[in-house]
């Protein structure tokens, strides 16, 4: 998919992940919208790589919405990587005997999973009146993890989402294969990113030893490399890609 004259959308682009990503899309030559929460940098962020920043919830219909409008507003809407999302810890029992927290595990599975179909959906309708090019009208990655196959104690909630995408990406690559837009996925490992800020350099140092080759941390832009390269492959369609240094997750 060619980018030249058209835009593309990353949600959760203020850091991490889609930081990455959305300044190697403006480096591609893409007018790129970072939609993030309003509490994030994403203005700062934006400002600094040659982005434009909305702020949106991906849950929120009308953000959504406002940020798709805006980058349309940019060029035809030709690629969106969505890497909004978040973690939490749900035990199925507490350590005082109870069930676990229901409220959190549908807050967590609605941002992770819910959100993911809003963006999904929304973008795609966009992507559809496009003119194609190249036989292509659109490009949509979408982020996993390996907490699909191997989510560890504590991340039912995480795990139950991401296998949601997973189980996504095939459905949605062959419902939009008629609109000629492709779907992939990207489940990435243990990545160094601000998720793992509130962790000790011990901690982070013992997640990356579980890695076999490369053992360290994945970063970012890594993530980024592969979420560019699905956007030029044409053949990459329906397909999750794990991008992981061949880790498989222990049980805690």
């Amino acid at each position: 998919m060619h980018l030249a004259n058209g835009s593309a959308v990353v949600t959760g682009g203020a850091s991490g992940l889609g930081l990455a990503t959305a300044t190697r899309l403006v480096e591609a030559g893409a007018a790129v919208v970072v939609a993030d929460l309003p509490t994030s940098d994403g203005s700062s962020v934006a400002q600094r790589i040659g982005a434009t920043f909305v702020p949106a919830d991906v849950t929120d219909p009308a953000a959504v919405g406002a940020a798709l409008d805006a980058a349309e507003r940019l060029g035809p809407i030709r690629a969106l990587v969505h890497c909004a999302g978040r973690g939490g810890t749900v035990r199925l029992v507490g350590r005082d005997g109870s069930p676990g927290d229901l409220d959190l595990y549908e807050t967590l599975v609605r941002i992770n999973l819910v959100g993911t179909f809003n963006v999904l959906r929304l973008t795609a309708a966009r992507m559809a009146a496009n003119e194609p090019v190249d036989g292509e009208r659109g490009v949509c990655v979408l982020t996993a993890s390996v907490a699909a196959w191997e989510g560890q104690i504590g991340q039912i909630p995480y795990a139950s989402a991401k296998a949601g995408v997973v189980g996504m990406t095939i459905v949605a690559a062959r419902d939009l294969a008629s609109r000629l837009i492709r779907v992939a996925t990207i489940a990435p490992g243990i990545f160094d990113t601000p998720i793992l800020d509130r962790f000790s350099d011990e901690i982070k140092d013992g997640l990356a030893r579980q890695v076999p080759h490369p053992a360290r941390l994945g970063r970012p832009d890594e993530f980024a490399r592969l979420a560019l390269h699905i956007v030029d492959n044409p053949m990459i369609n329906g397909e999750t890609i794990r991008l992981d240094g061949a880790v498989r997750m222990q049980a805690k």
